[in-house]
């Protein structure tokens, strides 16, 4: 597929890396040449130093023989204006990346008036999966597919759990509940596995299971699942602003740290049940006056990569607050992998996985589209959500008997709003949506799962 990204900050680098790999072919666009070519030096793409906002830089960049066009500037206009010159000269798709509260509220209208095919909102999808989490205190990662009715959640196993030296087959006999375990990550190995693998204490694993039974099932196999009840925020920044929002409304008492005094009145005035706090977050001394240690959850979303890390770090030695940390730059994974930092927040990673879904149900997929994507343990796992067409060739066939690639489980089906936790004599119909969990990358289709079809 021809993909023209237009603008070479944090998120496009990140597109132009991810859909090159993917055997797209990618054309990168900004104003400023040393952008491009920070991105072309690490990513096997072009690069083309225009403006996407002017029509002739647009048709020189080769608009009119794009598959696809993705919008990922700083500026929520510029986006939008390039996605409109780009649907009016090259008649493609188009992905805008939008921010602003205010055009998040008139998106529909906007999507519409503009053509866009999609927009993407990194900030408001990463206060979702934060929002997740904080729902289920336990859970490293919390995922949501079927439109909400399924959950997949990792933890890792305590000592002394139910579940250390047990194995899978013997599981539902001990545990009494529908659960499935998808995926196992022990001493730097990803494992899909089967009925005969046996569990350790810390292992970190994921599994499936409706979300009104999660707590039940912590509490059974020895971790103590508590209601977070509030929640301290360092930043006030969009993101900040969009998770707290969604927690006031789920019954959680909200607390934001801001040192930008003009800032915290505009947050006053849009989050009144929030109480907001002119101050550093970095202040230890500001941190003790308001009871850091008594938090059930600390977020750190500010600007600063080395201000969230720091602060993630401090509260690490006060106390078991979950903790949340955003951070920008690919450089400090490998630094901070071993740190107490708690959940990663990474926006141009939640970008990623929301267009990567949308380019995979754009391709020629003959028995299926991607509904839902998302990467799990550290990107060398993929969970997707299949929507089953009735042309699909693993339509009718038992699962027992269904050769299946390497690394691959189907987990769940959703039926016309039932969720079924398959065995072998189910079957996949039309209609149906399916999440599969697999190590092999790039599945766009259903079909690719079939032994047969590679």
């Amino acid at each position: 597929m021809n993909i023209l990204i237009v603008g070479c900050g944090r998120i496009g680098h990140t597109l132009a890396e991810l859909l090159g790999r993917e055997n797209h072919q990618v054309t990168v666009m900004d104003i400023s040449d040393e952008a491009v070519s920070v991105v072309t030096d690490t990513c096997d793409v072009i690069g083309f130093i225009g403006n996407g906002t002017s029509i002739r830089d647009m048709r020189e960049a080769g608009v009119a023989d794009m598959d696809l066009v993705i919008a990922a500037t700083d500026r929520d206009e510029t986006n939008m204006l390039t996605c409109l010159i780009a649907r009016k000269a090259g008649h493609c798709q188009t992905i805008a990346r939008v921010r602003s509260p205010q055009y998040s509220e008139e998106i529909s209208f906007l999507k519409e008036e503009l053509g866009l095919s999609m927009s993407v909102n990194a900030e408001m999808a990463a206060a979702a999966e934060m929002a997740r989490l904080i729902q289920i205190p336990s859970a490293m990662e919390a995922d949501t597919f079927a439109k909400g009715k399924a959950t997949l959640i990792s933890f890792v196993i305590p000592e002394h759990s139910l579940l250390n030296n047990l194995t899978l087959r013997d599981m539902s006999s001990k545990i009494s509940m529908d659960v499935l375990i998808c995926v196992v990550e022990r001493g730097g190995d990803v494992i899909i596995p089967d009925g005969n693998f046996r569990l350790q204490a810390g292992d970190k694993i994921s599994i499936t299971i409706p979300l009104s039974q999660i707590n039940e099932f912590l509490n059974r196999i020895g971790i103590k699942a508590r209601r977070i009840r509030n929640v301290l925020i360092a930043g006030g920044g969009t993101m900040s602003y969009y998770l707290a929002d969604r927690l006031i409304k789920m019954g959680v008492e909200v607390k934001i740290l801001e040192k930008d005094l003009e800032r915290c009145e505009e947050l006053t005035d849009i989050l009144p049940k929030a109480m907001i706090i002119h101050g550093d977050p970095t202040d230890r001394k500001l941190l003790t006056e308001e009871s850091i240690e008594k938090m059930d959850a600390v977020c750190a979303l500010m600007d600063s990569d080395e201000e969230n890390i720091l602060l993630a770090y401090y509260v690490g030695k006060l106390n078991t607050a979950k903790m949340m940390t955003k951070i920008h730059r690919s450089s400090y994974e490998d630094i901070i992998g071993d740190m107490p930092l708690g959940k990663i927040i990474s926006t141009k990673k939640i970008t990623a996985e929301y267009i990567s879904r949308y380019i995979r149900s754009m391709e020629n997929s003959l028995g299926s589209e991607v509904e839902t994507l998302y990467r799990m343990m550290d990107d060398r796992v993929e969970a997707l959500e299949f929507v089953i067409k009735p042309t699909a060739s693993v339509i009718g066939i038992m699962l027992k008997d269904m050769k299946i690639i390497p690394q691959t489980l189907i987990c769940l089906i959703n039926r016309n709003g039932k969720i079924i936790r398959p065995g072998g004599r189910d079957s996949i119909q039309a209609g149906d949506t399916v999440i599969v969990v697999t190590a092999s990358k790039g599945l766009s289709d259903i079909n690719m799962i079939m032994a047969d079809n590679n």
